[in-house]
């Protein structure tokens, strides 16, 4: 017999899923004959499976050992392949990656330029790994819990976009987040610098299609009569900042830009803002052509877009205790560095 305690991290999901994911090596049938048999039971009762787990429900599982590792190898395969290894918030430090905000339920990371949100390949160490590993170390999370919940990050920034990526501690954690974003309740705000001068502030709509193949997207106007796979997007735009930046081939001007991001599309920002001619700076990938006077200035090598502040939408129930909360990261250096130049408003070279 094997007797499982659930944990907070665990709670709010069905039983019969959460056996799905202990048991990843049986079908569903055998689940369901075991709960009818009264082989797999909820707190010494029989279940019917679709109950909704809460911390502290016991689920005992009256199986041989040997049948019970059979149906569990997939996972124990998995765990050993991955070593998780962890992360003290000081270890992070030392990456990047900075603690803005936590709590029991959720926590917001500021994501250095360069890091990527999710794994491209199995490879690759992302802020998902570097989460769950941060929280193994605080002892908030098992090796044995990643079996039937995995922490994870509930908003995508591109990677070499900087600023505030919010994840799930707790599987309630990570559904309130995935609520709040789907329908748009919670406010995203984003700064940048783009070439050229804006002075309006105004809501610019338009429809994005993706192109899998290069990774890019392009706007349209207009809704496209095809079905082209494309998707309404709605971007704020508030100038904060103009300037004026003198160089060896005269003046060019530049737009320091506070985004209210409607809805949150592949590139949305990016493209959106070349699409009306004012590209971020360093966004070489849509057009922007400062390659020779601010960037290389100060160094960059990346578009300067930065994720700076979430607002919660007002909230009942658990969840109460965000309501209206702003969780704002500050700009990076490079960020810094390019805004401090733009305001001496000299670079003769």
């Amino acid at each position: 017999m094997k007797e499982f305690t659930i944990s907070s991290n665990e709670a709010g999901q069905r039983f019969d899923k959460y056996l799905g994911k202990l048991l990843s090596e049986a079908s569903m049938s055998f689940i369901f004959k075991m709960l009818r048999k009264k082989n797999f039971t909820l707190n010494g009762k029989k279940a019917a499976g679709n109950e909704l787990l809460k911390q502290g429900d016991v689920v005992k599982l009256f199986l041989a050992d040997e049948t019970f590792d059979k149906f569990a190898a997939q996972n124990n395969k998995k765990q050993k392949a991955n070593s998780w290894k962890v992360y003290s918030e000081e270890d992070l430090k030392k990456l990047g990656l900075l603690v803005v905000y936590e709590d029991s339920h959720i926590l917001a990371f500021h994501k250095p330029a360069g890091m990527l949100s999710q794994k491209a390949k199995d490879s690759d160490i992302s802020v998902n790994e570097y989460l769950i590993g941060y929280l193994l170390k605080k002892q908030e999370l098992t090796a044995e819990e990643l079996h039937t919940f995995k922490p994870s990050i509930a908003n995508r920034l591109d990677r070499n976009t900087s600023g505030l990526i919010l994840c799930g501690k707790s599987l309630a954690g990570l559904q309130y987040l995935a609520k709040v974003i789907k329908d748009r309740s919670m406010e995203k705000y984003y700064h940048c610098l783009v070439e050229g001068s804006l002075e309006e502030t105004k809501d610019i709509e338009g429809y994005l299609i993706k192109d899998g193949k290069t990774n890019q997207v392009r706007i349209l106007d207009k809704e496209p009569e095809k079905n082209e796979g494309a998707s309404y997007i709605k971007t704020g735009i508030n100038p904060i900042g103009q300037y004026a930046l003198k160089d060896a081939k005269g003046k060019k001007e530049y737009t320091e830009l506070n985004i209210h991001l409607y809805t949150g599309k592949t590139h949305q920002i990016r493209a959106h803002l070349a699409s009306i001619k004012h590209p971020i700076v360093g966004d070489f990938k849509y057009g922007s052509a400062d390659h020779s006077s601010l960037a290389k200035k100060c160094g960059i090598k990346r578009q300067l877009l930065h994720a700076y502040r979430v607002v919660f939408p007002k909230t009942e129930g658990d969840f109460s205790y965000l309501s209206g909360k702003e969780i704002v990261a500050e700009p990076t250096d490079d960020y810094k560095r390019a805004l401090k130049e733009l305001k001496n408003g000299n670079m003769e070279q």
